[in-house]
């Protein structure tokens, strides 16, 4: 038998990526920061997942800084504004990785 699955929650994770071919950063960005909400049933899961899916855009994923669930997140006194919660609602809704903003790196 199947051992069942647990439970999904959504991540949020902040990933920094290099250049590569076709990534689509702007001209003469050096690389980026790429904001996103990962569903996973642990943290792990969702940085494996998140950094799979940037490599199929072509992007080069250099590290990754978990800042945990939104419960998490909230009992370390985080604000989360609607848009910030729908993202993750979306997220986990759509089993999906949700880039929510891209902020290009410049020499």
């Amino acid at each position: 038998m199947a051992k069942p699955r647990s439970k999904q929650d959504v991540y949020t994770l902040l990933v920094e990526v290099g250049r590569r071919s076709g990534d689509g950063l702007p001209d003469g960005a050096t690389g980026a920061a790429l904001m996103c909400y990962a569903s996973g049933v642990d943290e792990a899961e969702a940085v494996r997942e998140t950094v799979a899916i940037l490599k199929q855009a072509e992007m080069a994923p250099l590290d990754v800084t978990g800042y945990g669930t939104r419960a998490e997140r909230e009992a370390q006194g985080h604000e989360i504004d609607a848009e910030e919660a729908a993202l993750m609602d979306r997220a986990l809704a759509e089993n999906a990785v949700i880039v929510a903003q891209v902020t290009p790196f410049h020499d």
